[in-house]
């Protein structure tokens, strides 16, 4: 991994390939993309300080939300295209070396929680496992065909939660503002557990785009680094190795399926109620813009929650008379934009919850 710089900006110059986490995995049972708020496009979040550094810019909200106990082992899994889950392609590709990143936070409702006013804390990280040579956390995750493995912390109090997989790609963050952000946000509800409440941090805010993990030149010997963020509750990042890291996968590549589940998986909690309105992402990106407003009255004898949003948006991603441009949405549960794709693409069906012109 050692390039001059000029030859590094070169060869970046010529590959493009963004990513997406997509998937979800409960002690092995694929839950497919019943929990996860897709975003809009695979391309990353570049601003530091921009709310969709929270959950990114929601393009789907997600069918459901998925049940699993405190204690528990749970997998992400990330792809360059939604509803690819081949292992032929890297899942990050164009040498997008970075680390990754695990948050949670706990909320009243995951189904309308909003991600940059929440309250998050970290329970898994991975971010340079080998200096020898240098061997970054995403390449790992191409290792295992896209999937990252953790455990939810044992002590953590029941109730409803966002979760929240990041990767940093810093193939270009050698500049203020070049590293690349792919995260997505899952609903979920965890059962059991204990009373714990770790400490927090804001998404925005616990970021600085100077911090010495996210402004950096990885084109040069690295022996040691600063993954962002704060320290995990409940685990310890993993040292760096000065041997070689194994590159063979620990994950079932094998038997990886081809598409998601067509049906929402046992356990997986139950999709919010059609009355029900979400809310999921105030979007400042130069790629779309939204004024969201939402009021939330909650009756004290009951739980009853009627929620209400007024939405503007625009996208670069929807072509003018209701024609969605390549690689747009254009289909799935839940949606109701553009179906028919601008001349050259085809509404192609991934799974149930999302199809696209491809």
């Amino acid at each position: 991994m050692l390039f001059s710089a000029a030859l590094a900006t070169a060869f970046i110059g010529t590959v493009a390939a963004h990513a997406t986490f997509q998937e979800l995995w409960i002690n092995g049972v694929d839950q497919g993309g019943y929990c996860v708020r897709l975003p809009q496009s695979n391309s990353p979040v570049t601003s530091v300080t921009s709310d969709d550094i929270a959950c990114n810019i929601i393009g789907t909200a997600a069918p459901g939300v998925c049940s699993l106990n405190a204690g528990d082992s749970v997998t992400v899994e990330m792809h360059q295209q939604p509803g690819d889950r081949s292992c032929a392609d890297e899942a990050i590709g164009g040498d997008h070396w970075g680390p990754i990143n695990i948050y949670l936070a706990k909320v009243s409702d995951a189904t309308s929680a909003v991600g940059s006013s929440a309250a998050w804390f970290k329970i898994s990280e991975m971010g340079l496992p080998s200096s020898n040579p240098d061997y970054w956390a995403t390449e790992v995750l191409n290792d295992n065909c896209g999937h990252y493995t953790f455990t939810i912390p044992s002590d953590i109090a029941p109730g409803e939660y966002l979760l929240r997989a990041e990767v940093i790609a810093l193939h270009v963050a050698s500049s203020v503002g070049g590293a690349q952000f792919y995260m997505s946000c899952y609903q979920i509800t965890i059962g059991k557990g204990g009373s714990a409440a770790p400490p927090t941090v804001s998404i925005p805010g616990a970021y600085s785009a100077n911090d010495p993990g996210i402004l950096i030149d990885i084109y040069t010997q690295l022996n040691t680094y600063q993954i962002p963020g704060p320290t995990p509750y409940g685990t310890t990042s993993p040292t760096v190795a000065t041997t070689a890291w194994p590159t063979t996968a620990t994950w079932n590549t094998a038997g990886q399926p081809v598409a998601d589940p067509t049906t929402p998986p046992a356990g997986a909690g139950t999709p919010p109620p059609s009355s029900k309105t979400t809310s999921t992402s105030s979007s400042s990106s130069s790629s779309s813009s939204s004024k969201s407003t939402t009021t939330t009255t909650t009756s004290s004898s009951s739980k009853t929650t009627t929620t209400t949003s007024s939405t503007t948006k625009t996208s670069t991603s929807t072509a003018s008379g209701a024609t969605q441009t390549k690689y747009g949405q254009c289909g799935g549960a839940g949606y109701t934009g553009p179906t028919v794709c601008a001349s050259g693409s085809t509404c192609t069906v991934s799974n149930a919850y999302y199809s696209q012109c491809l």
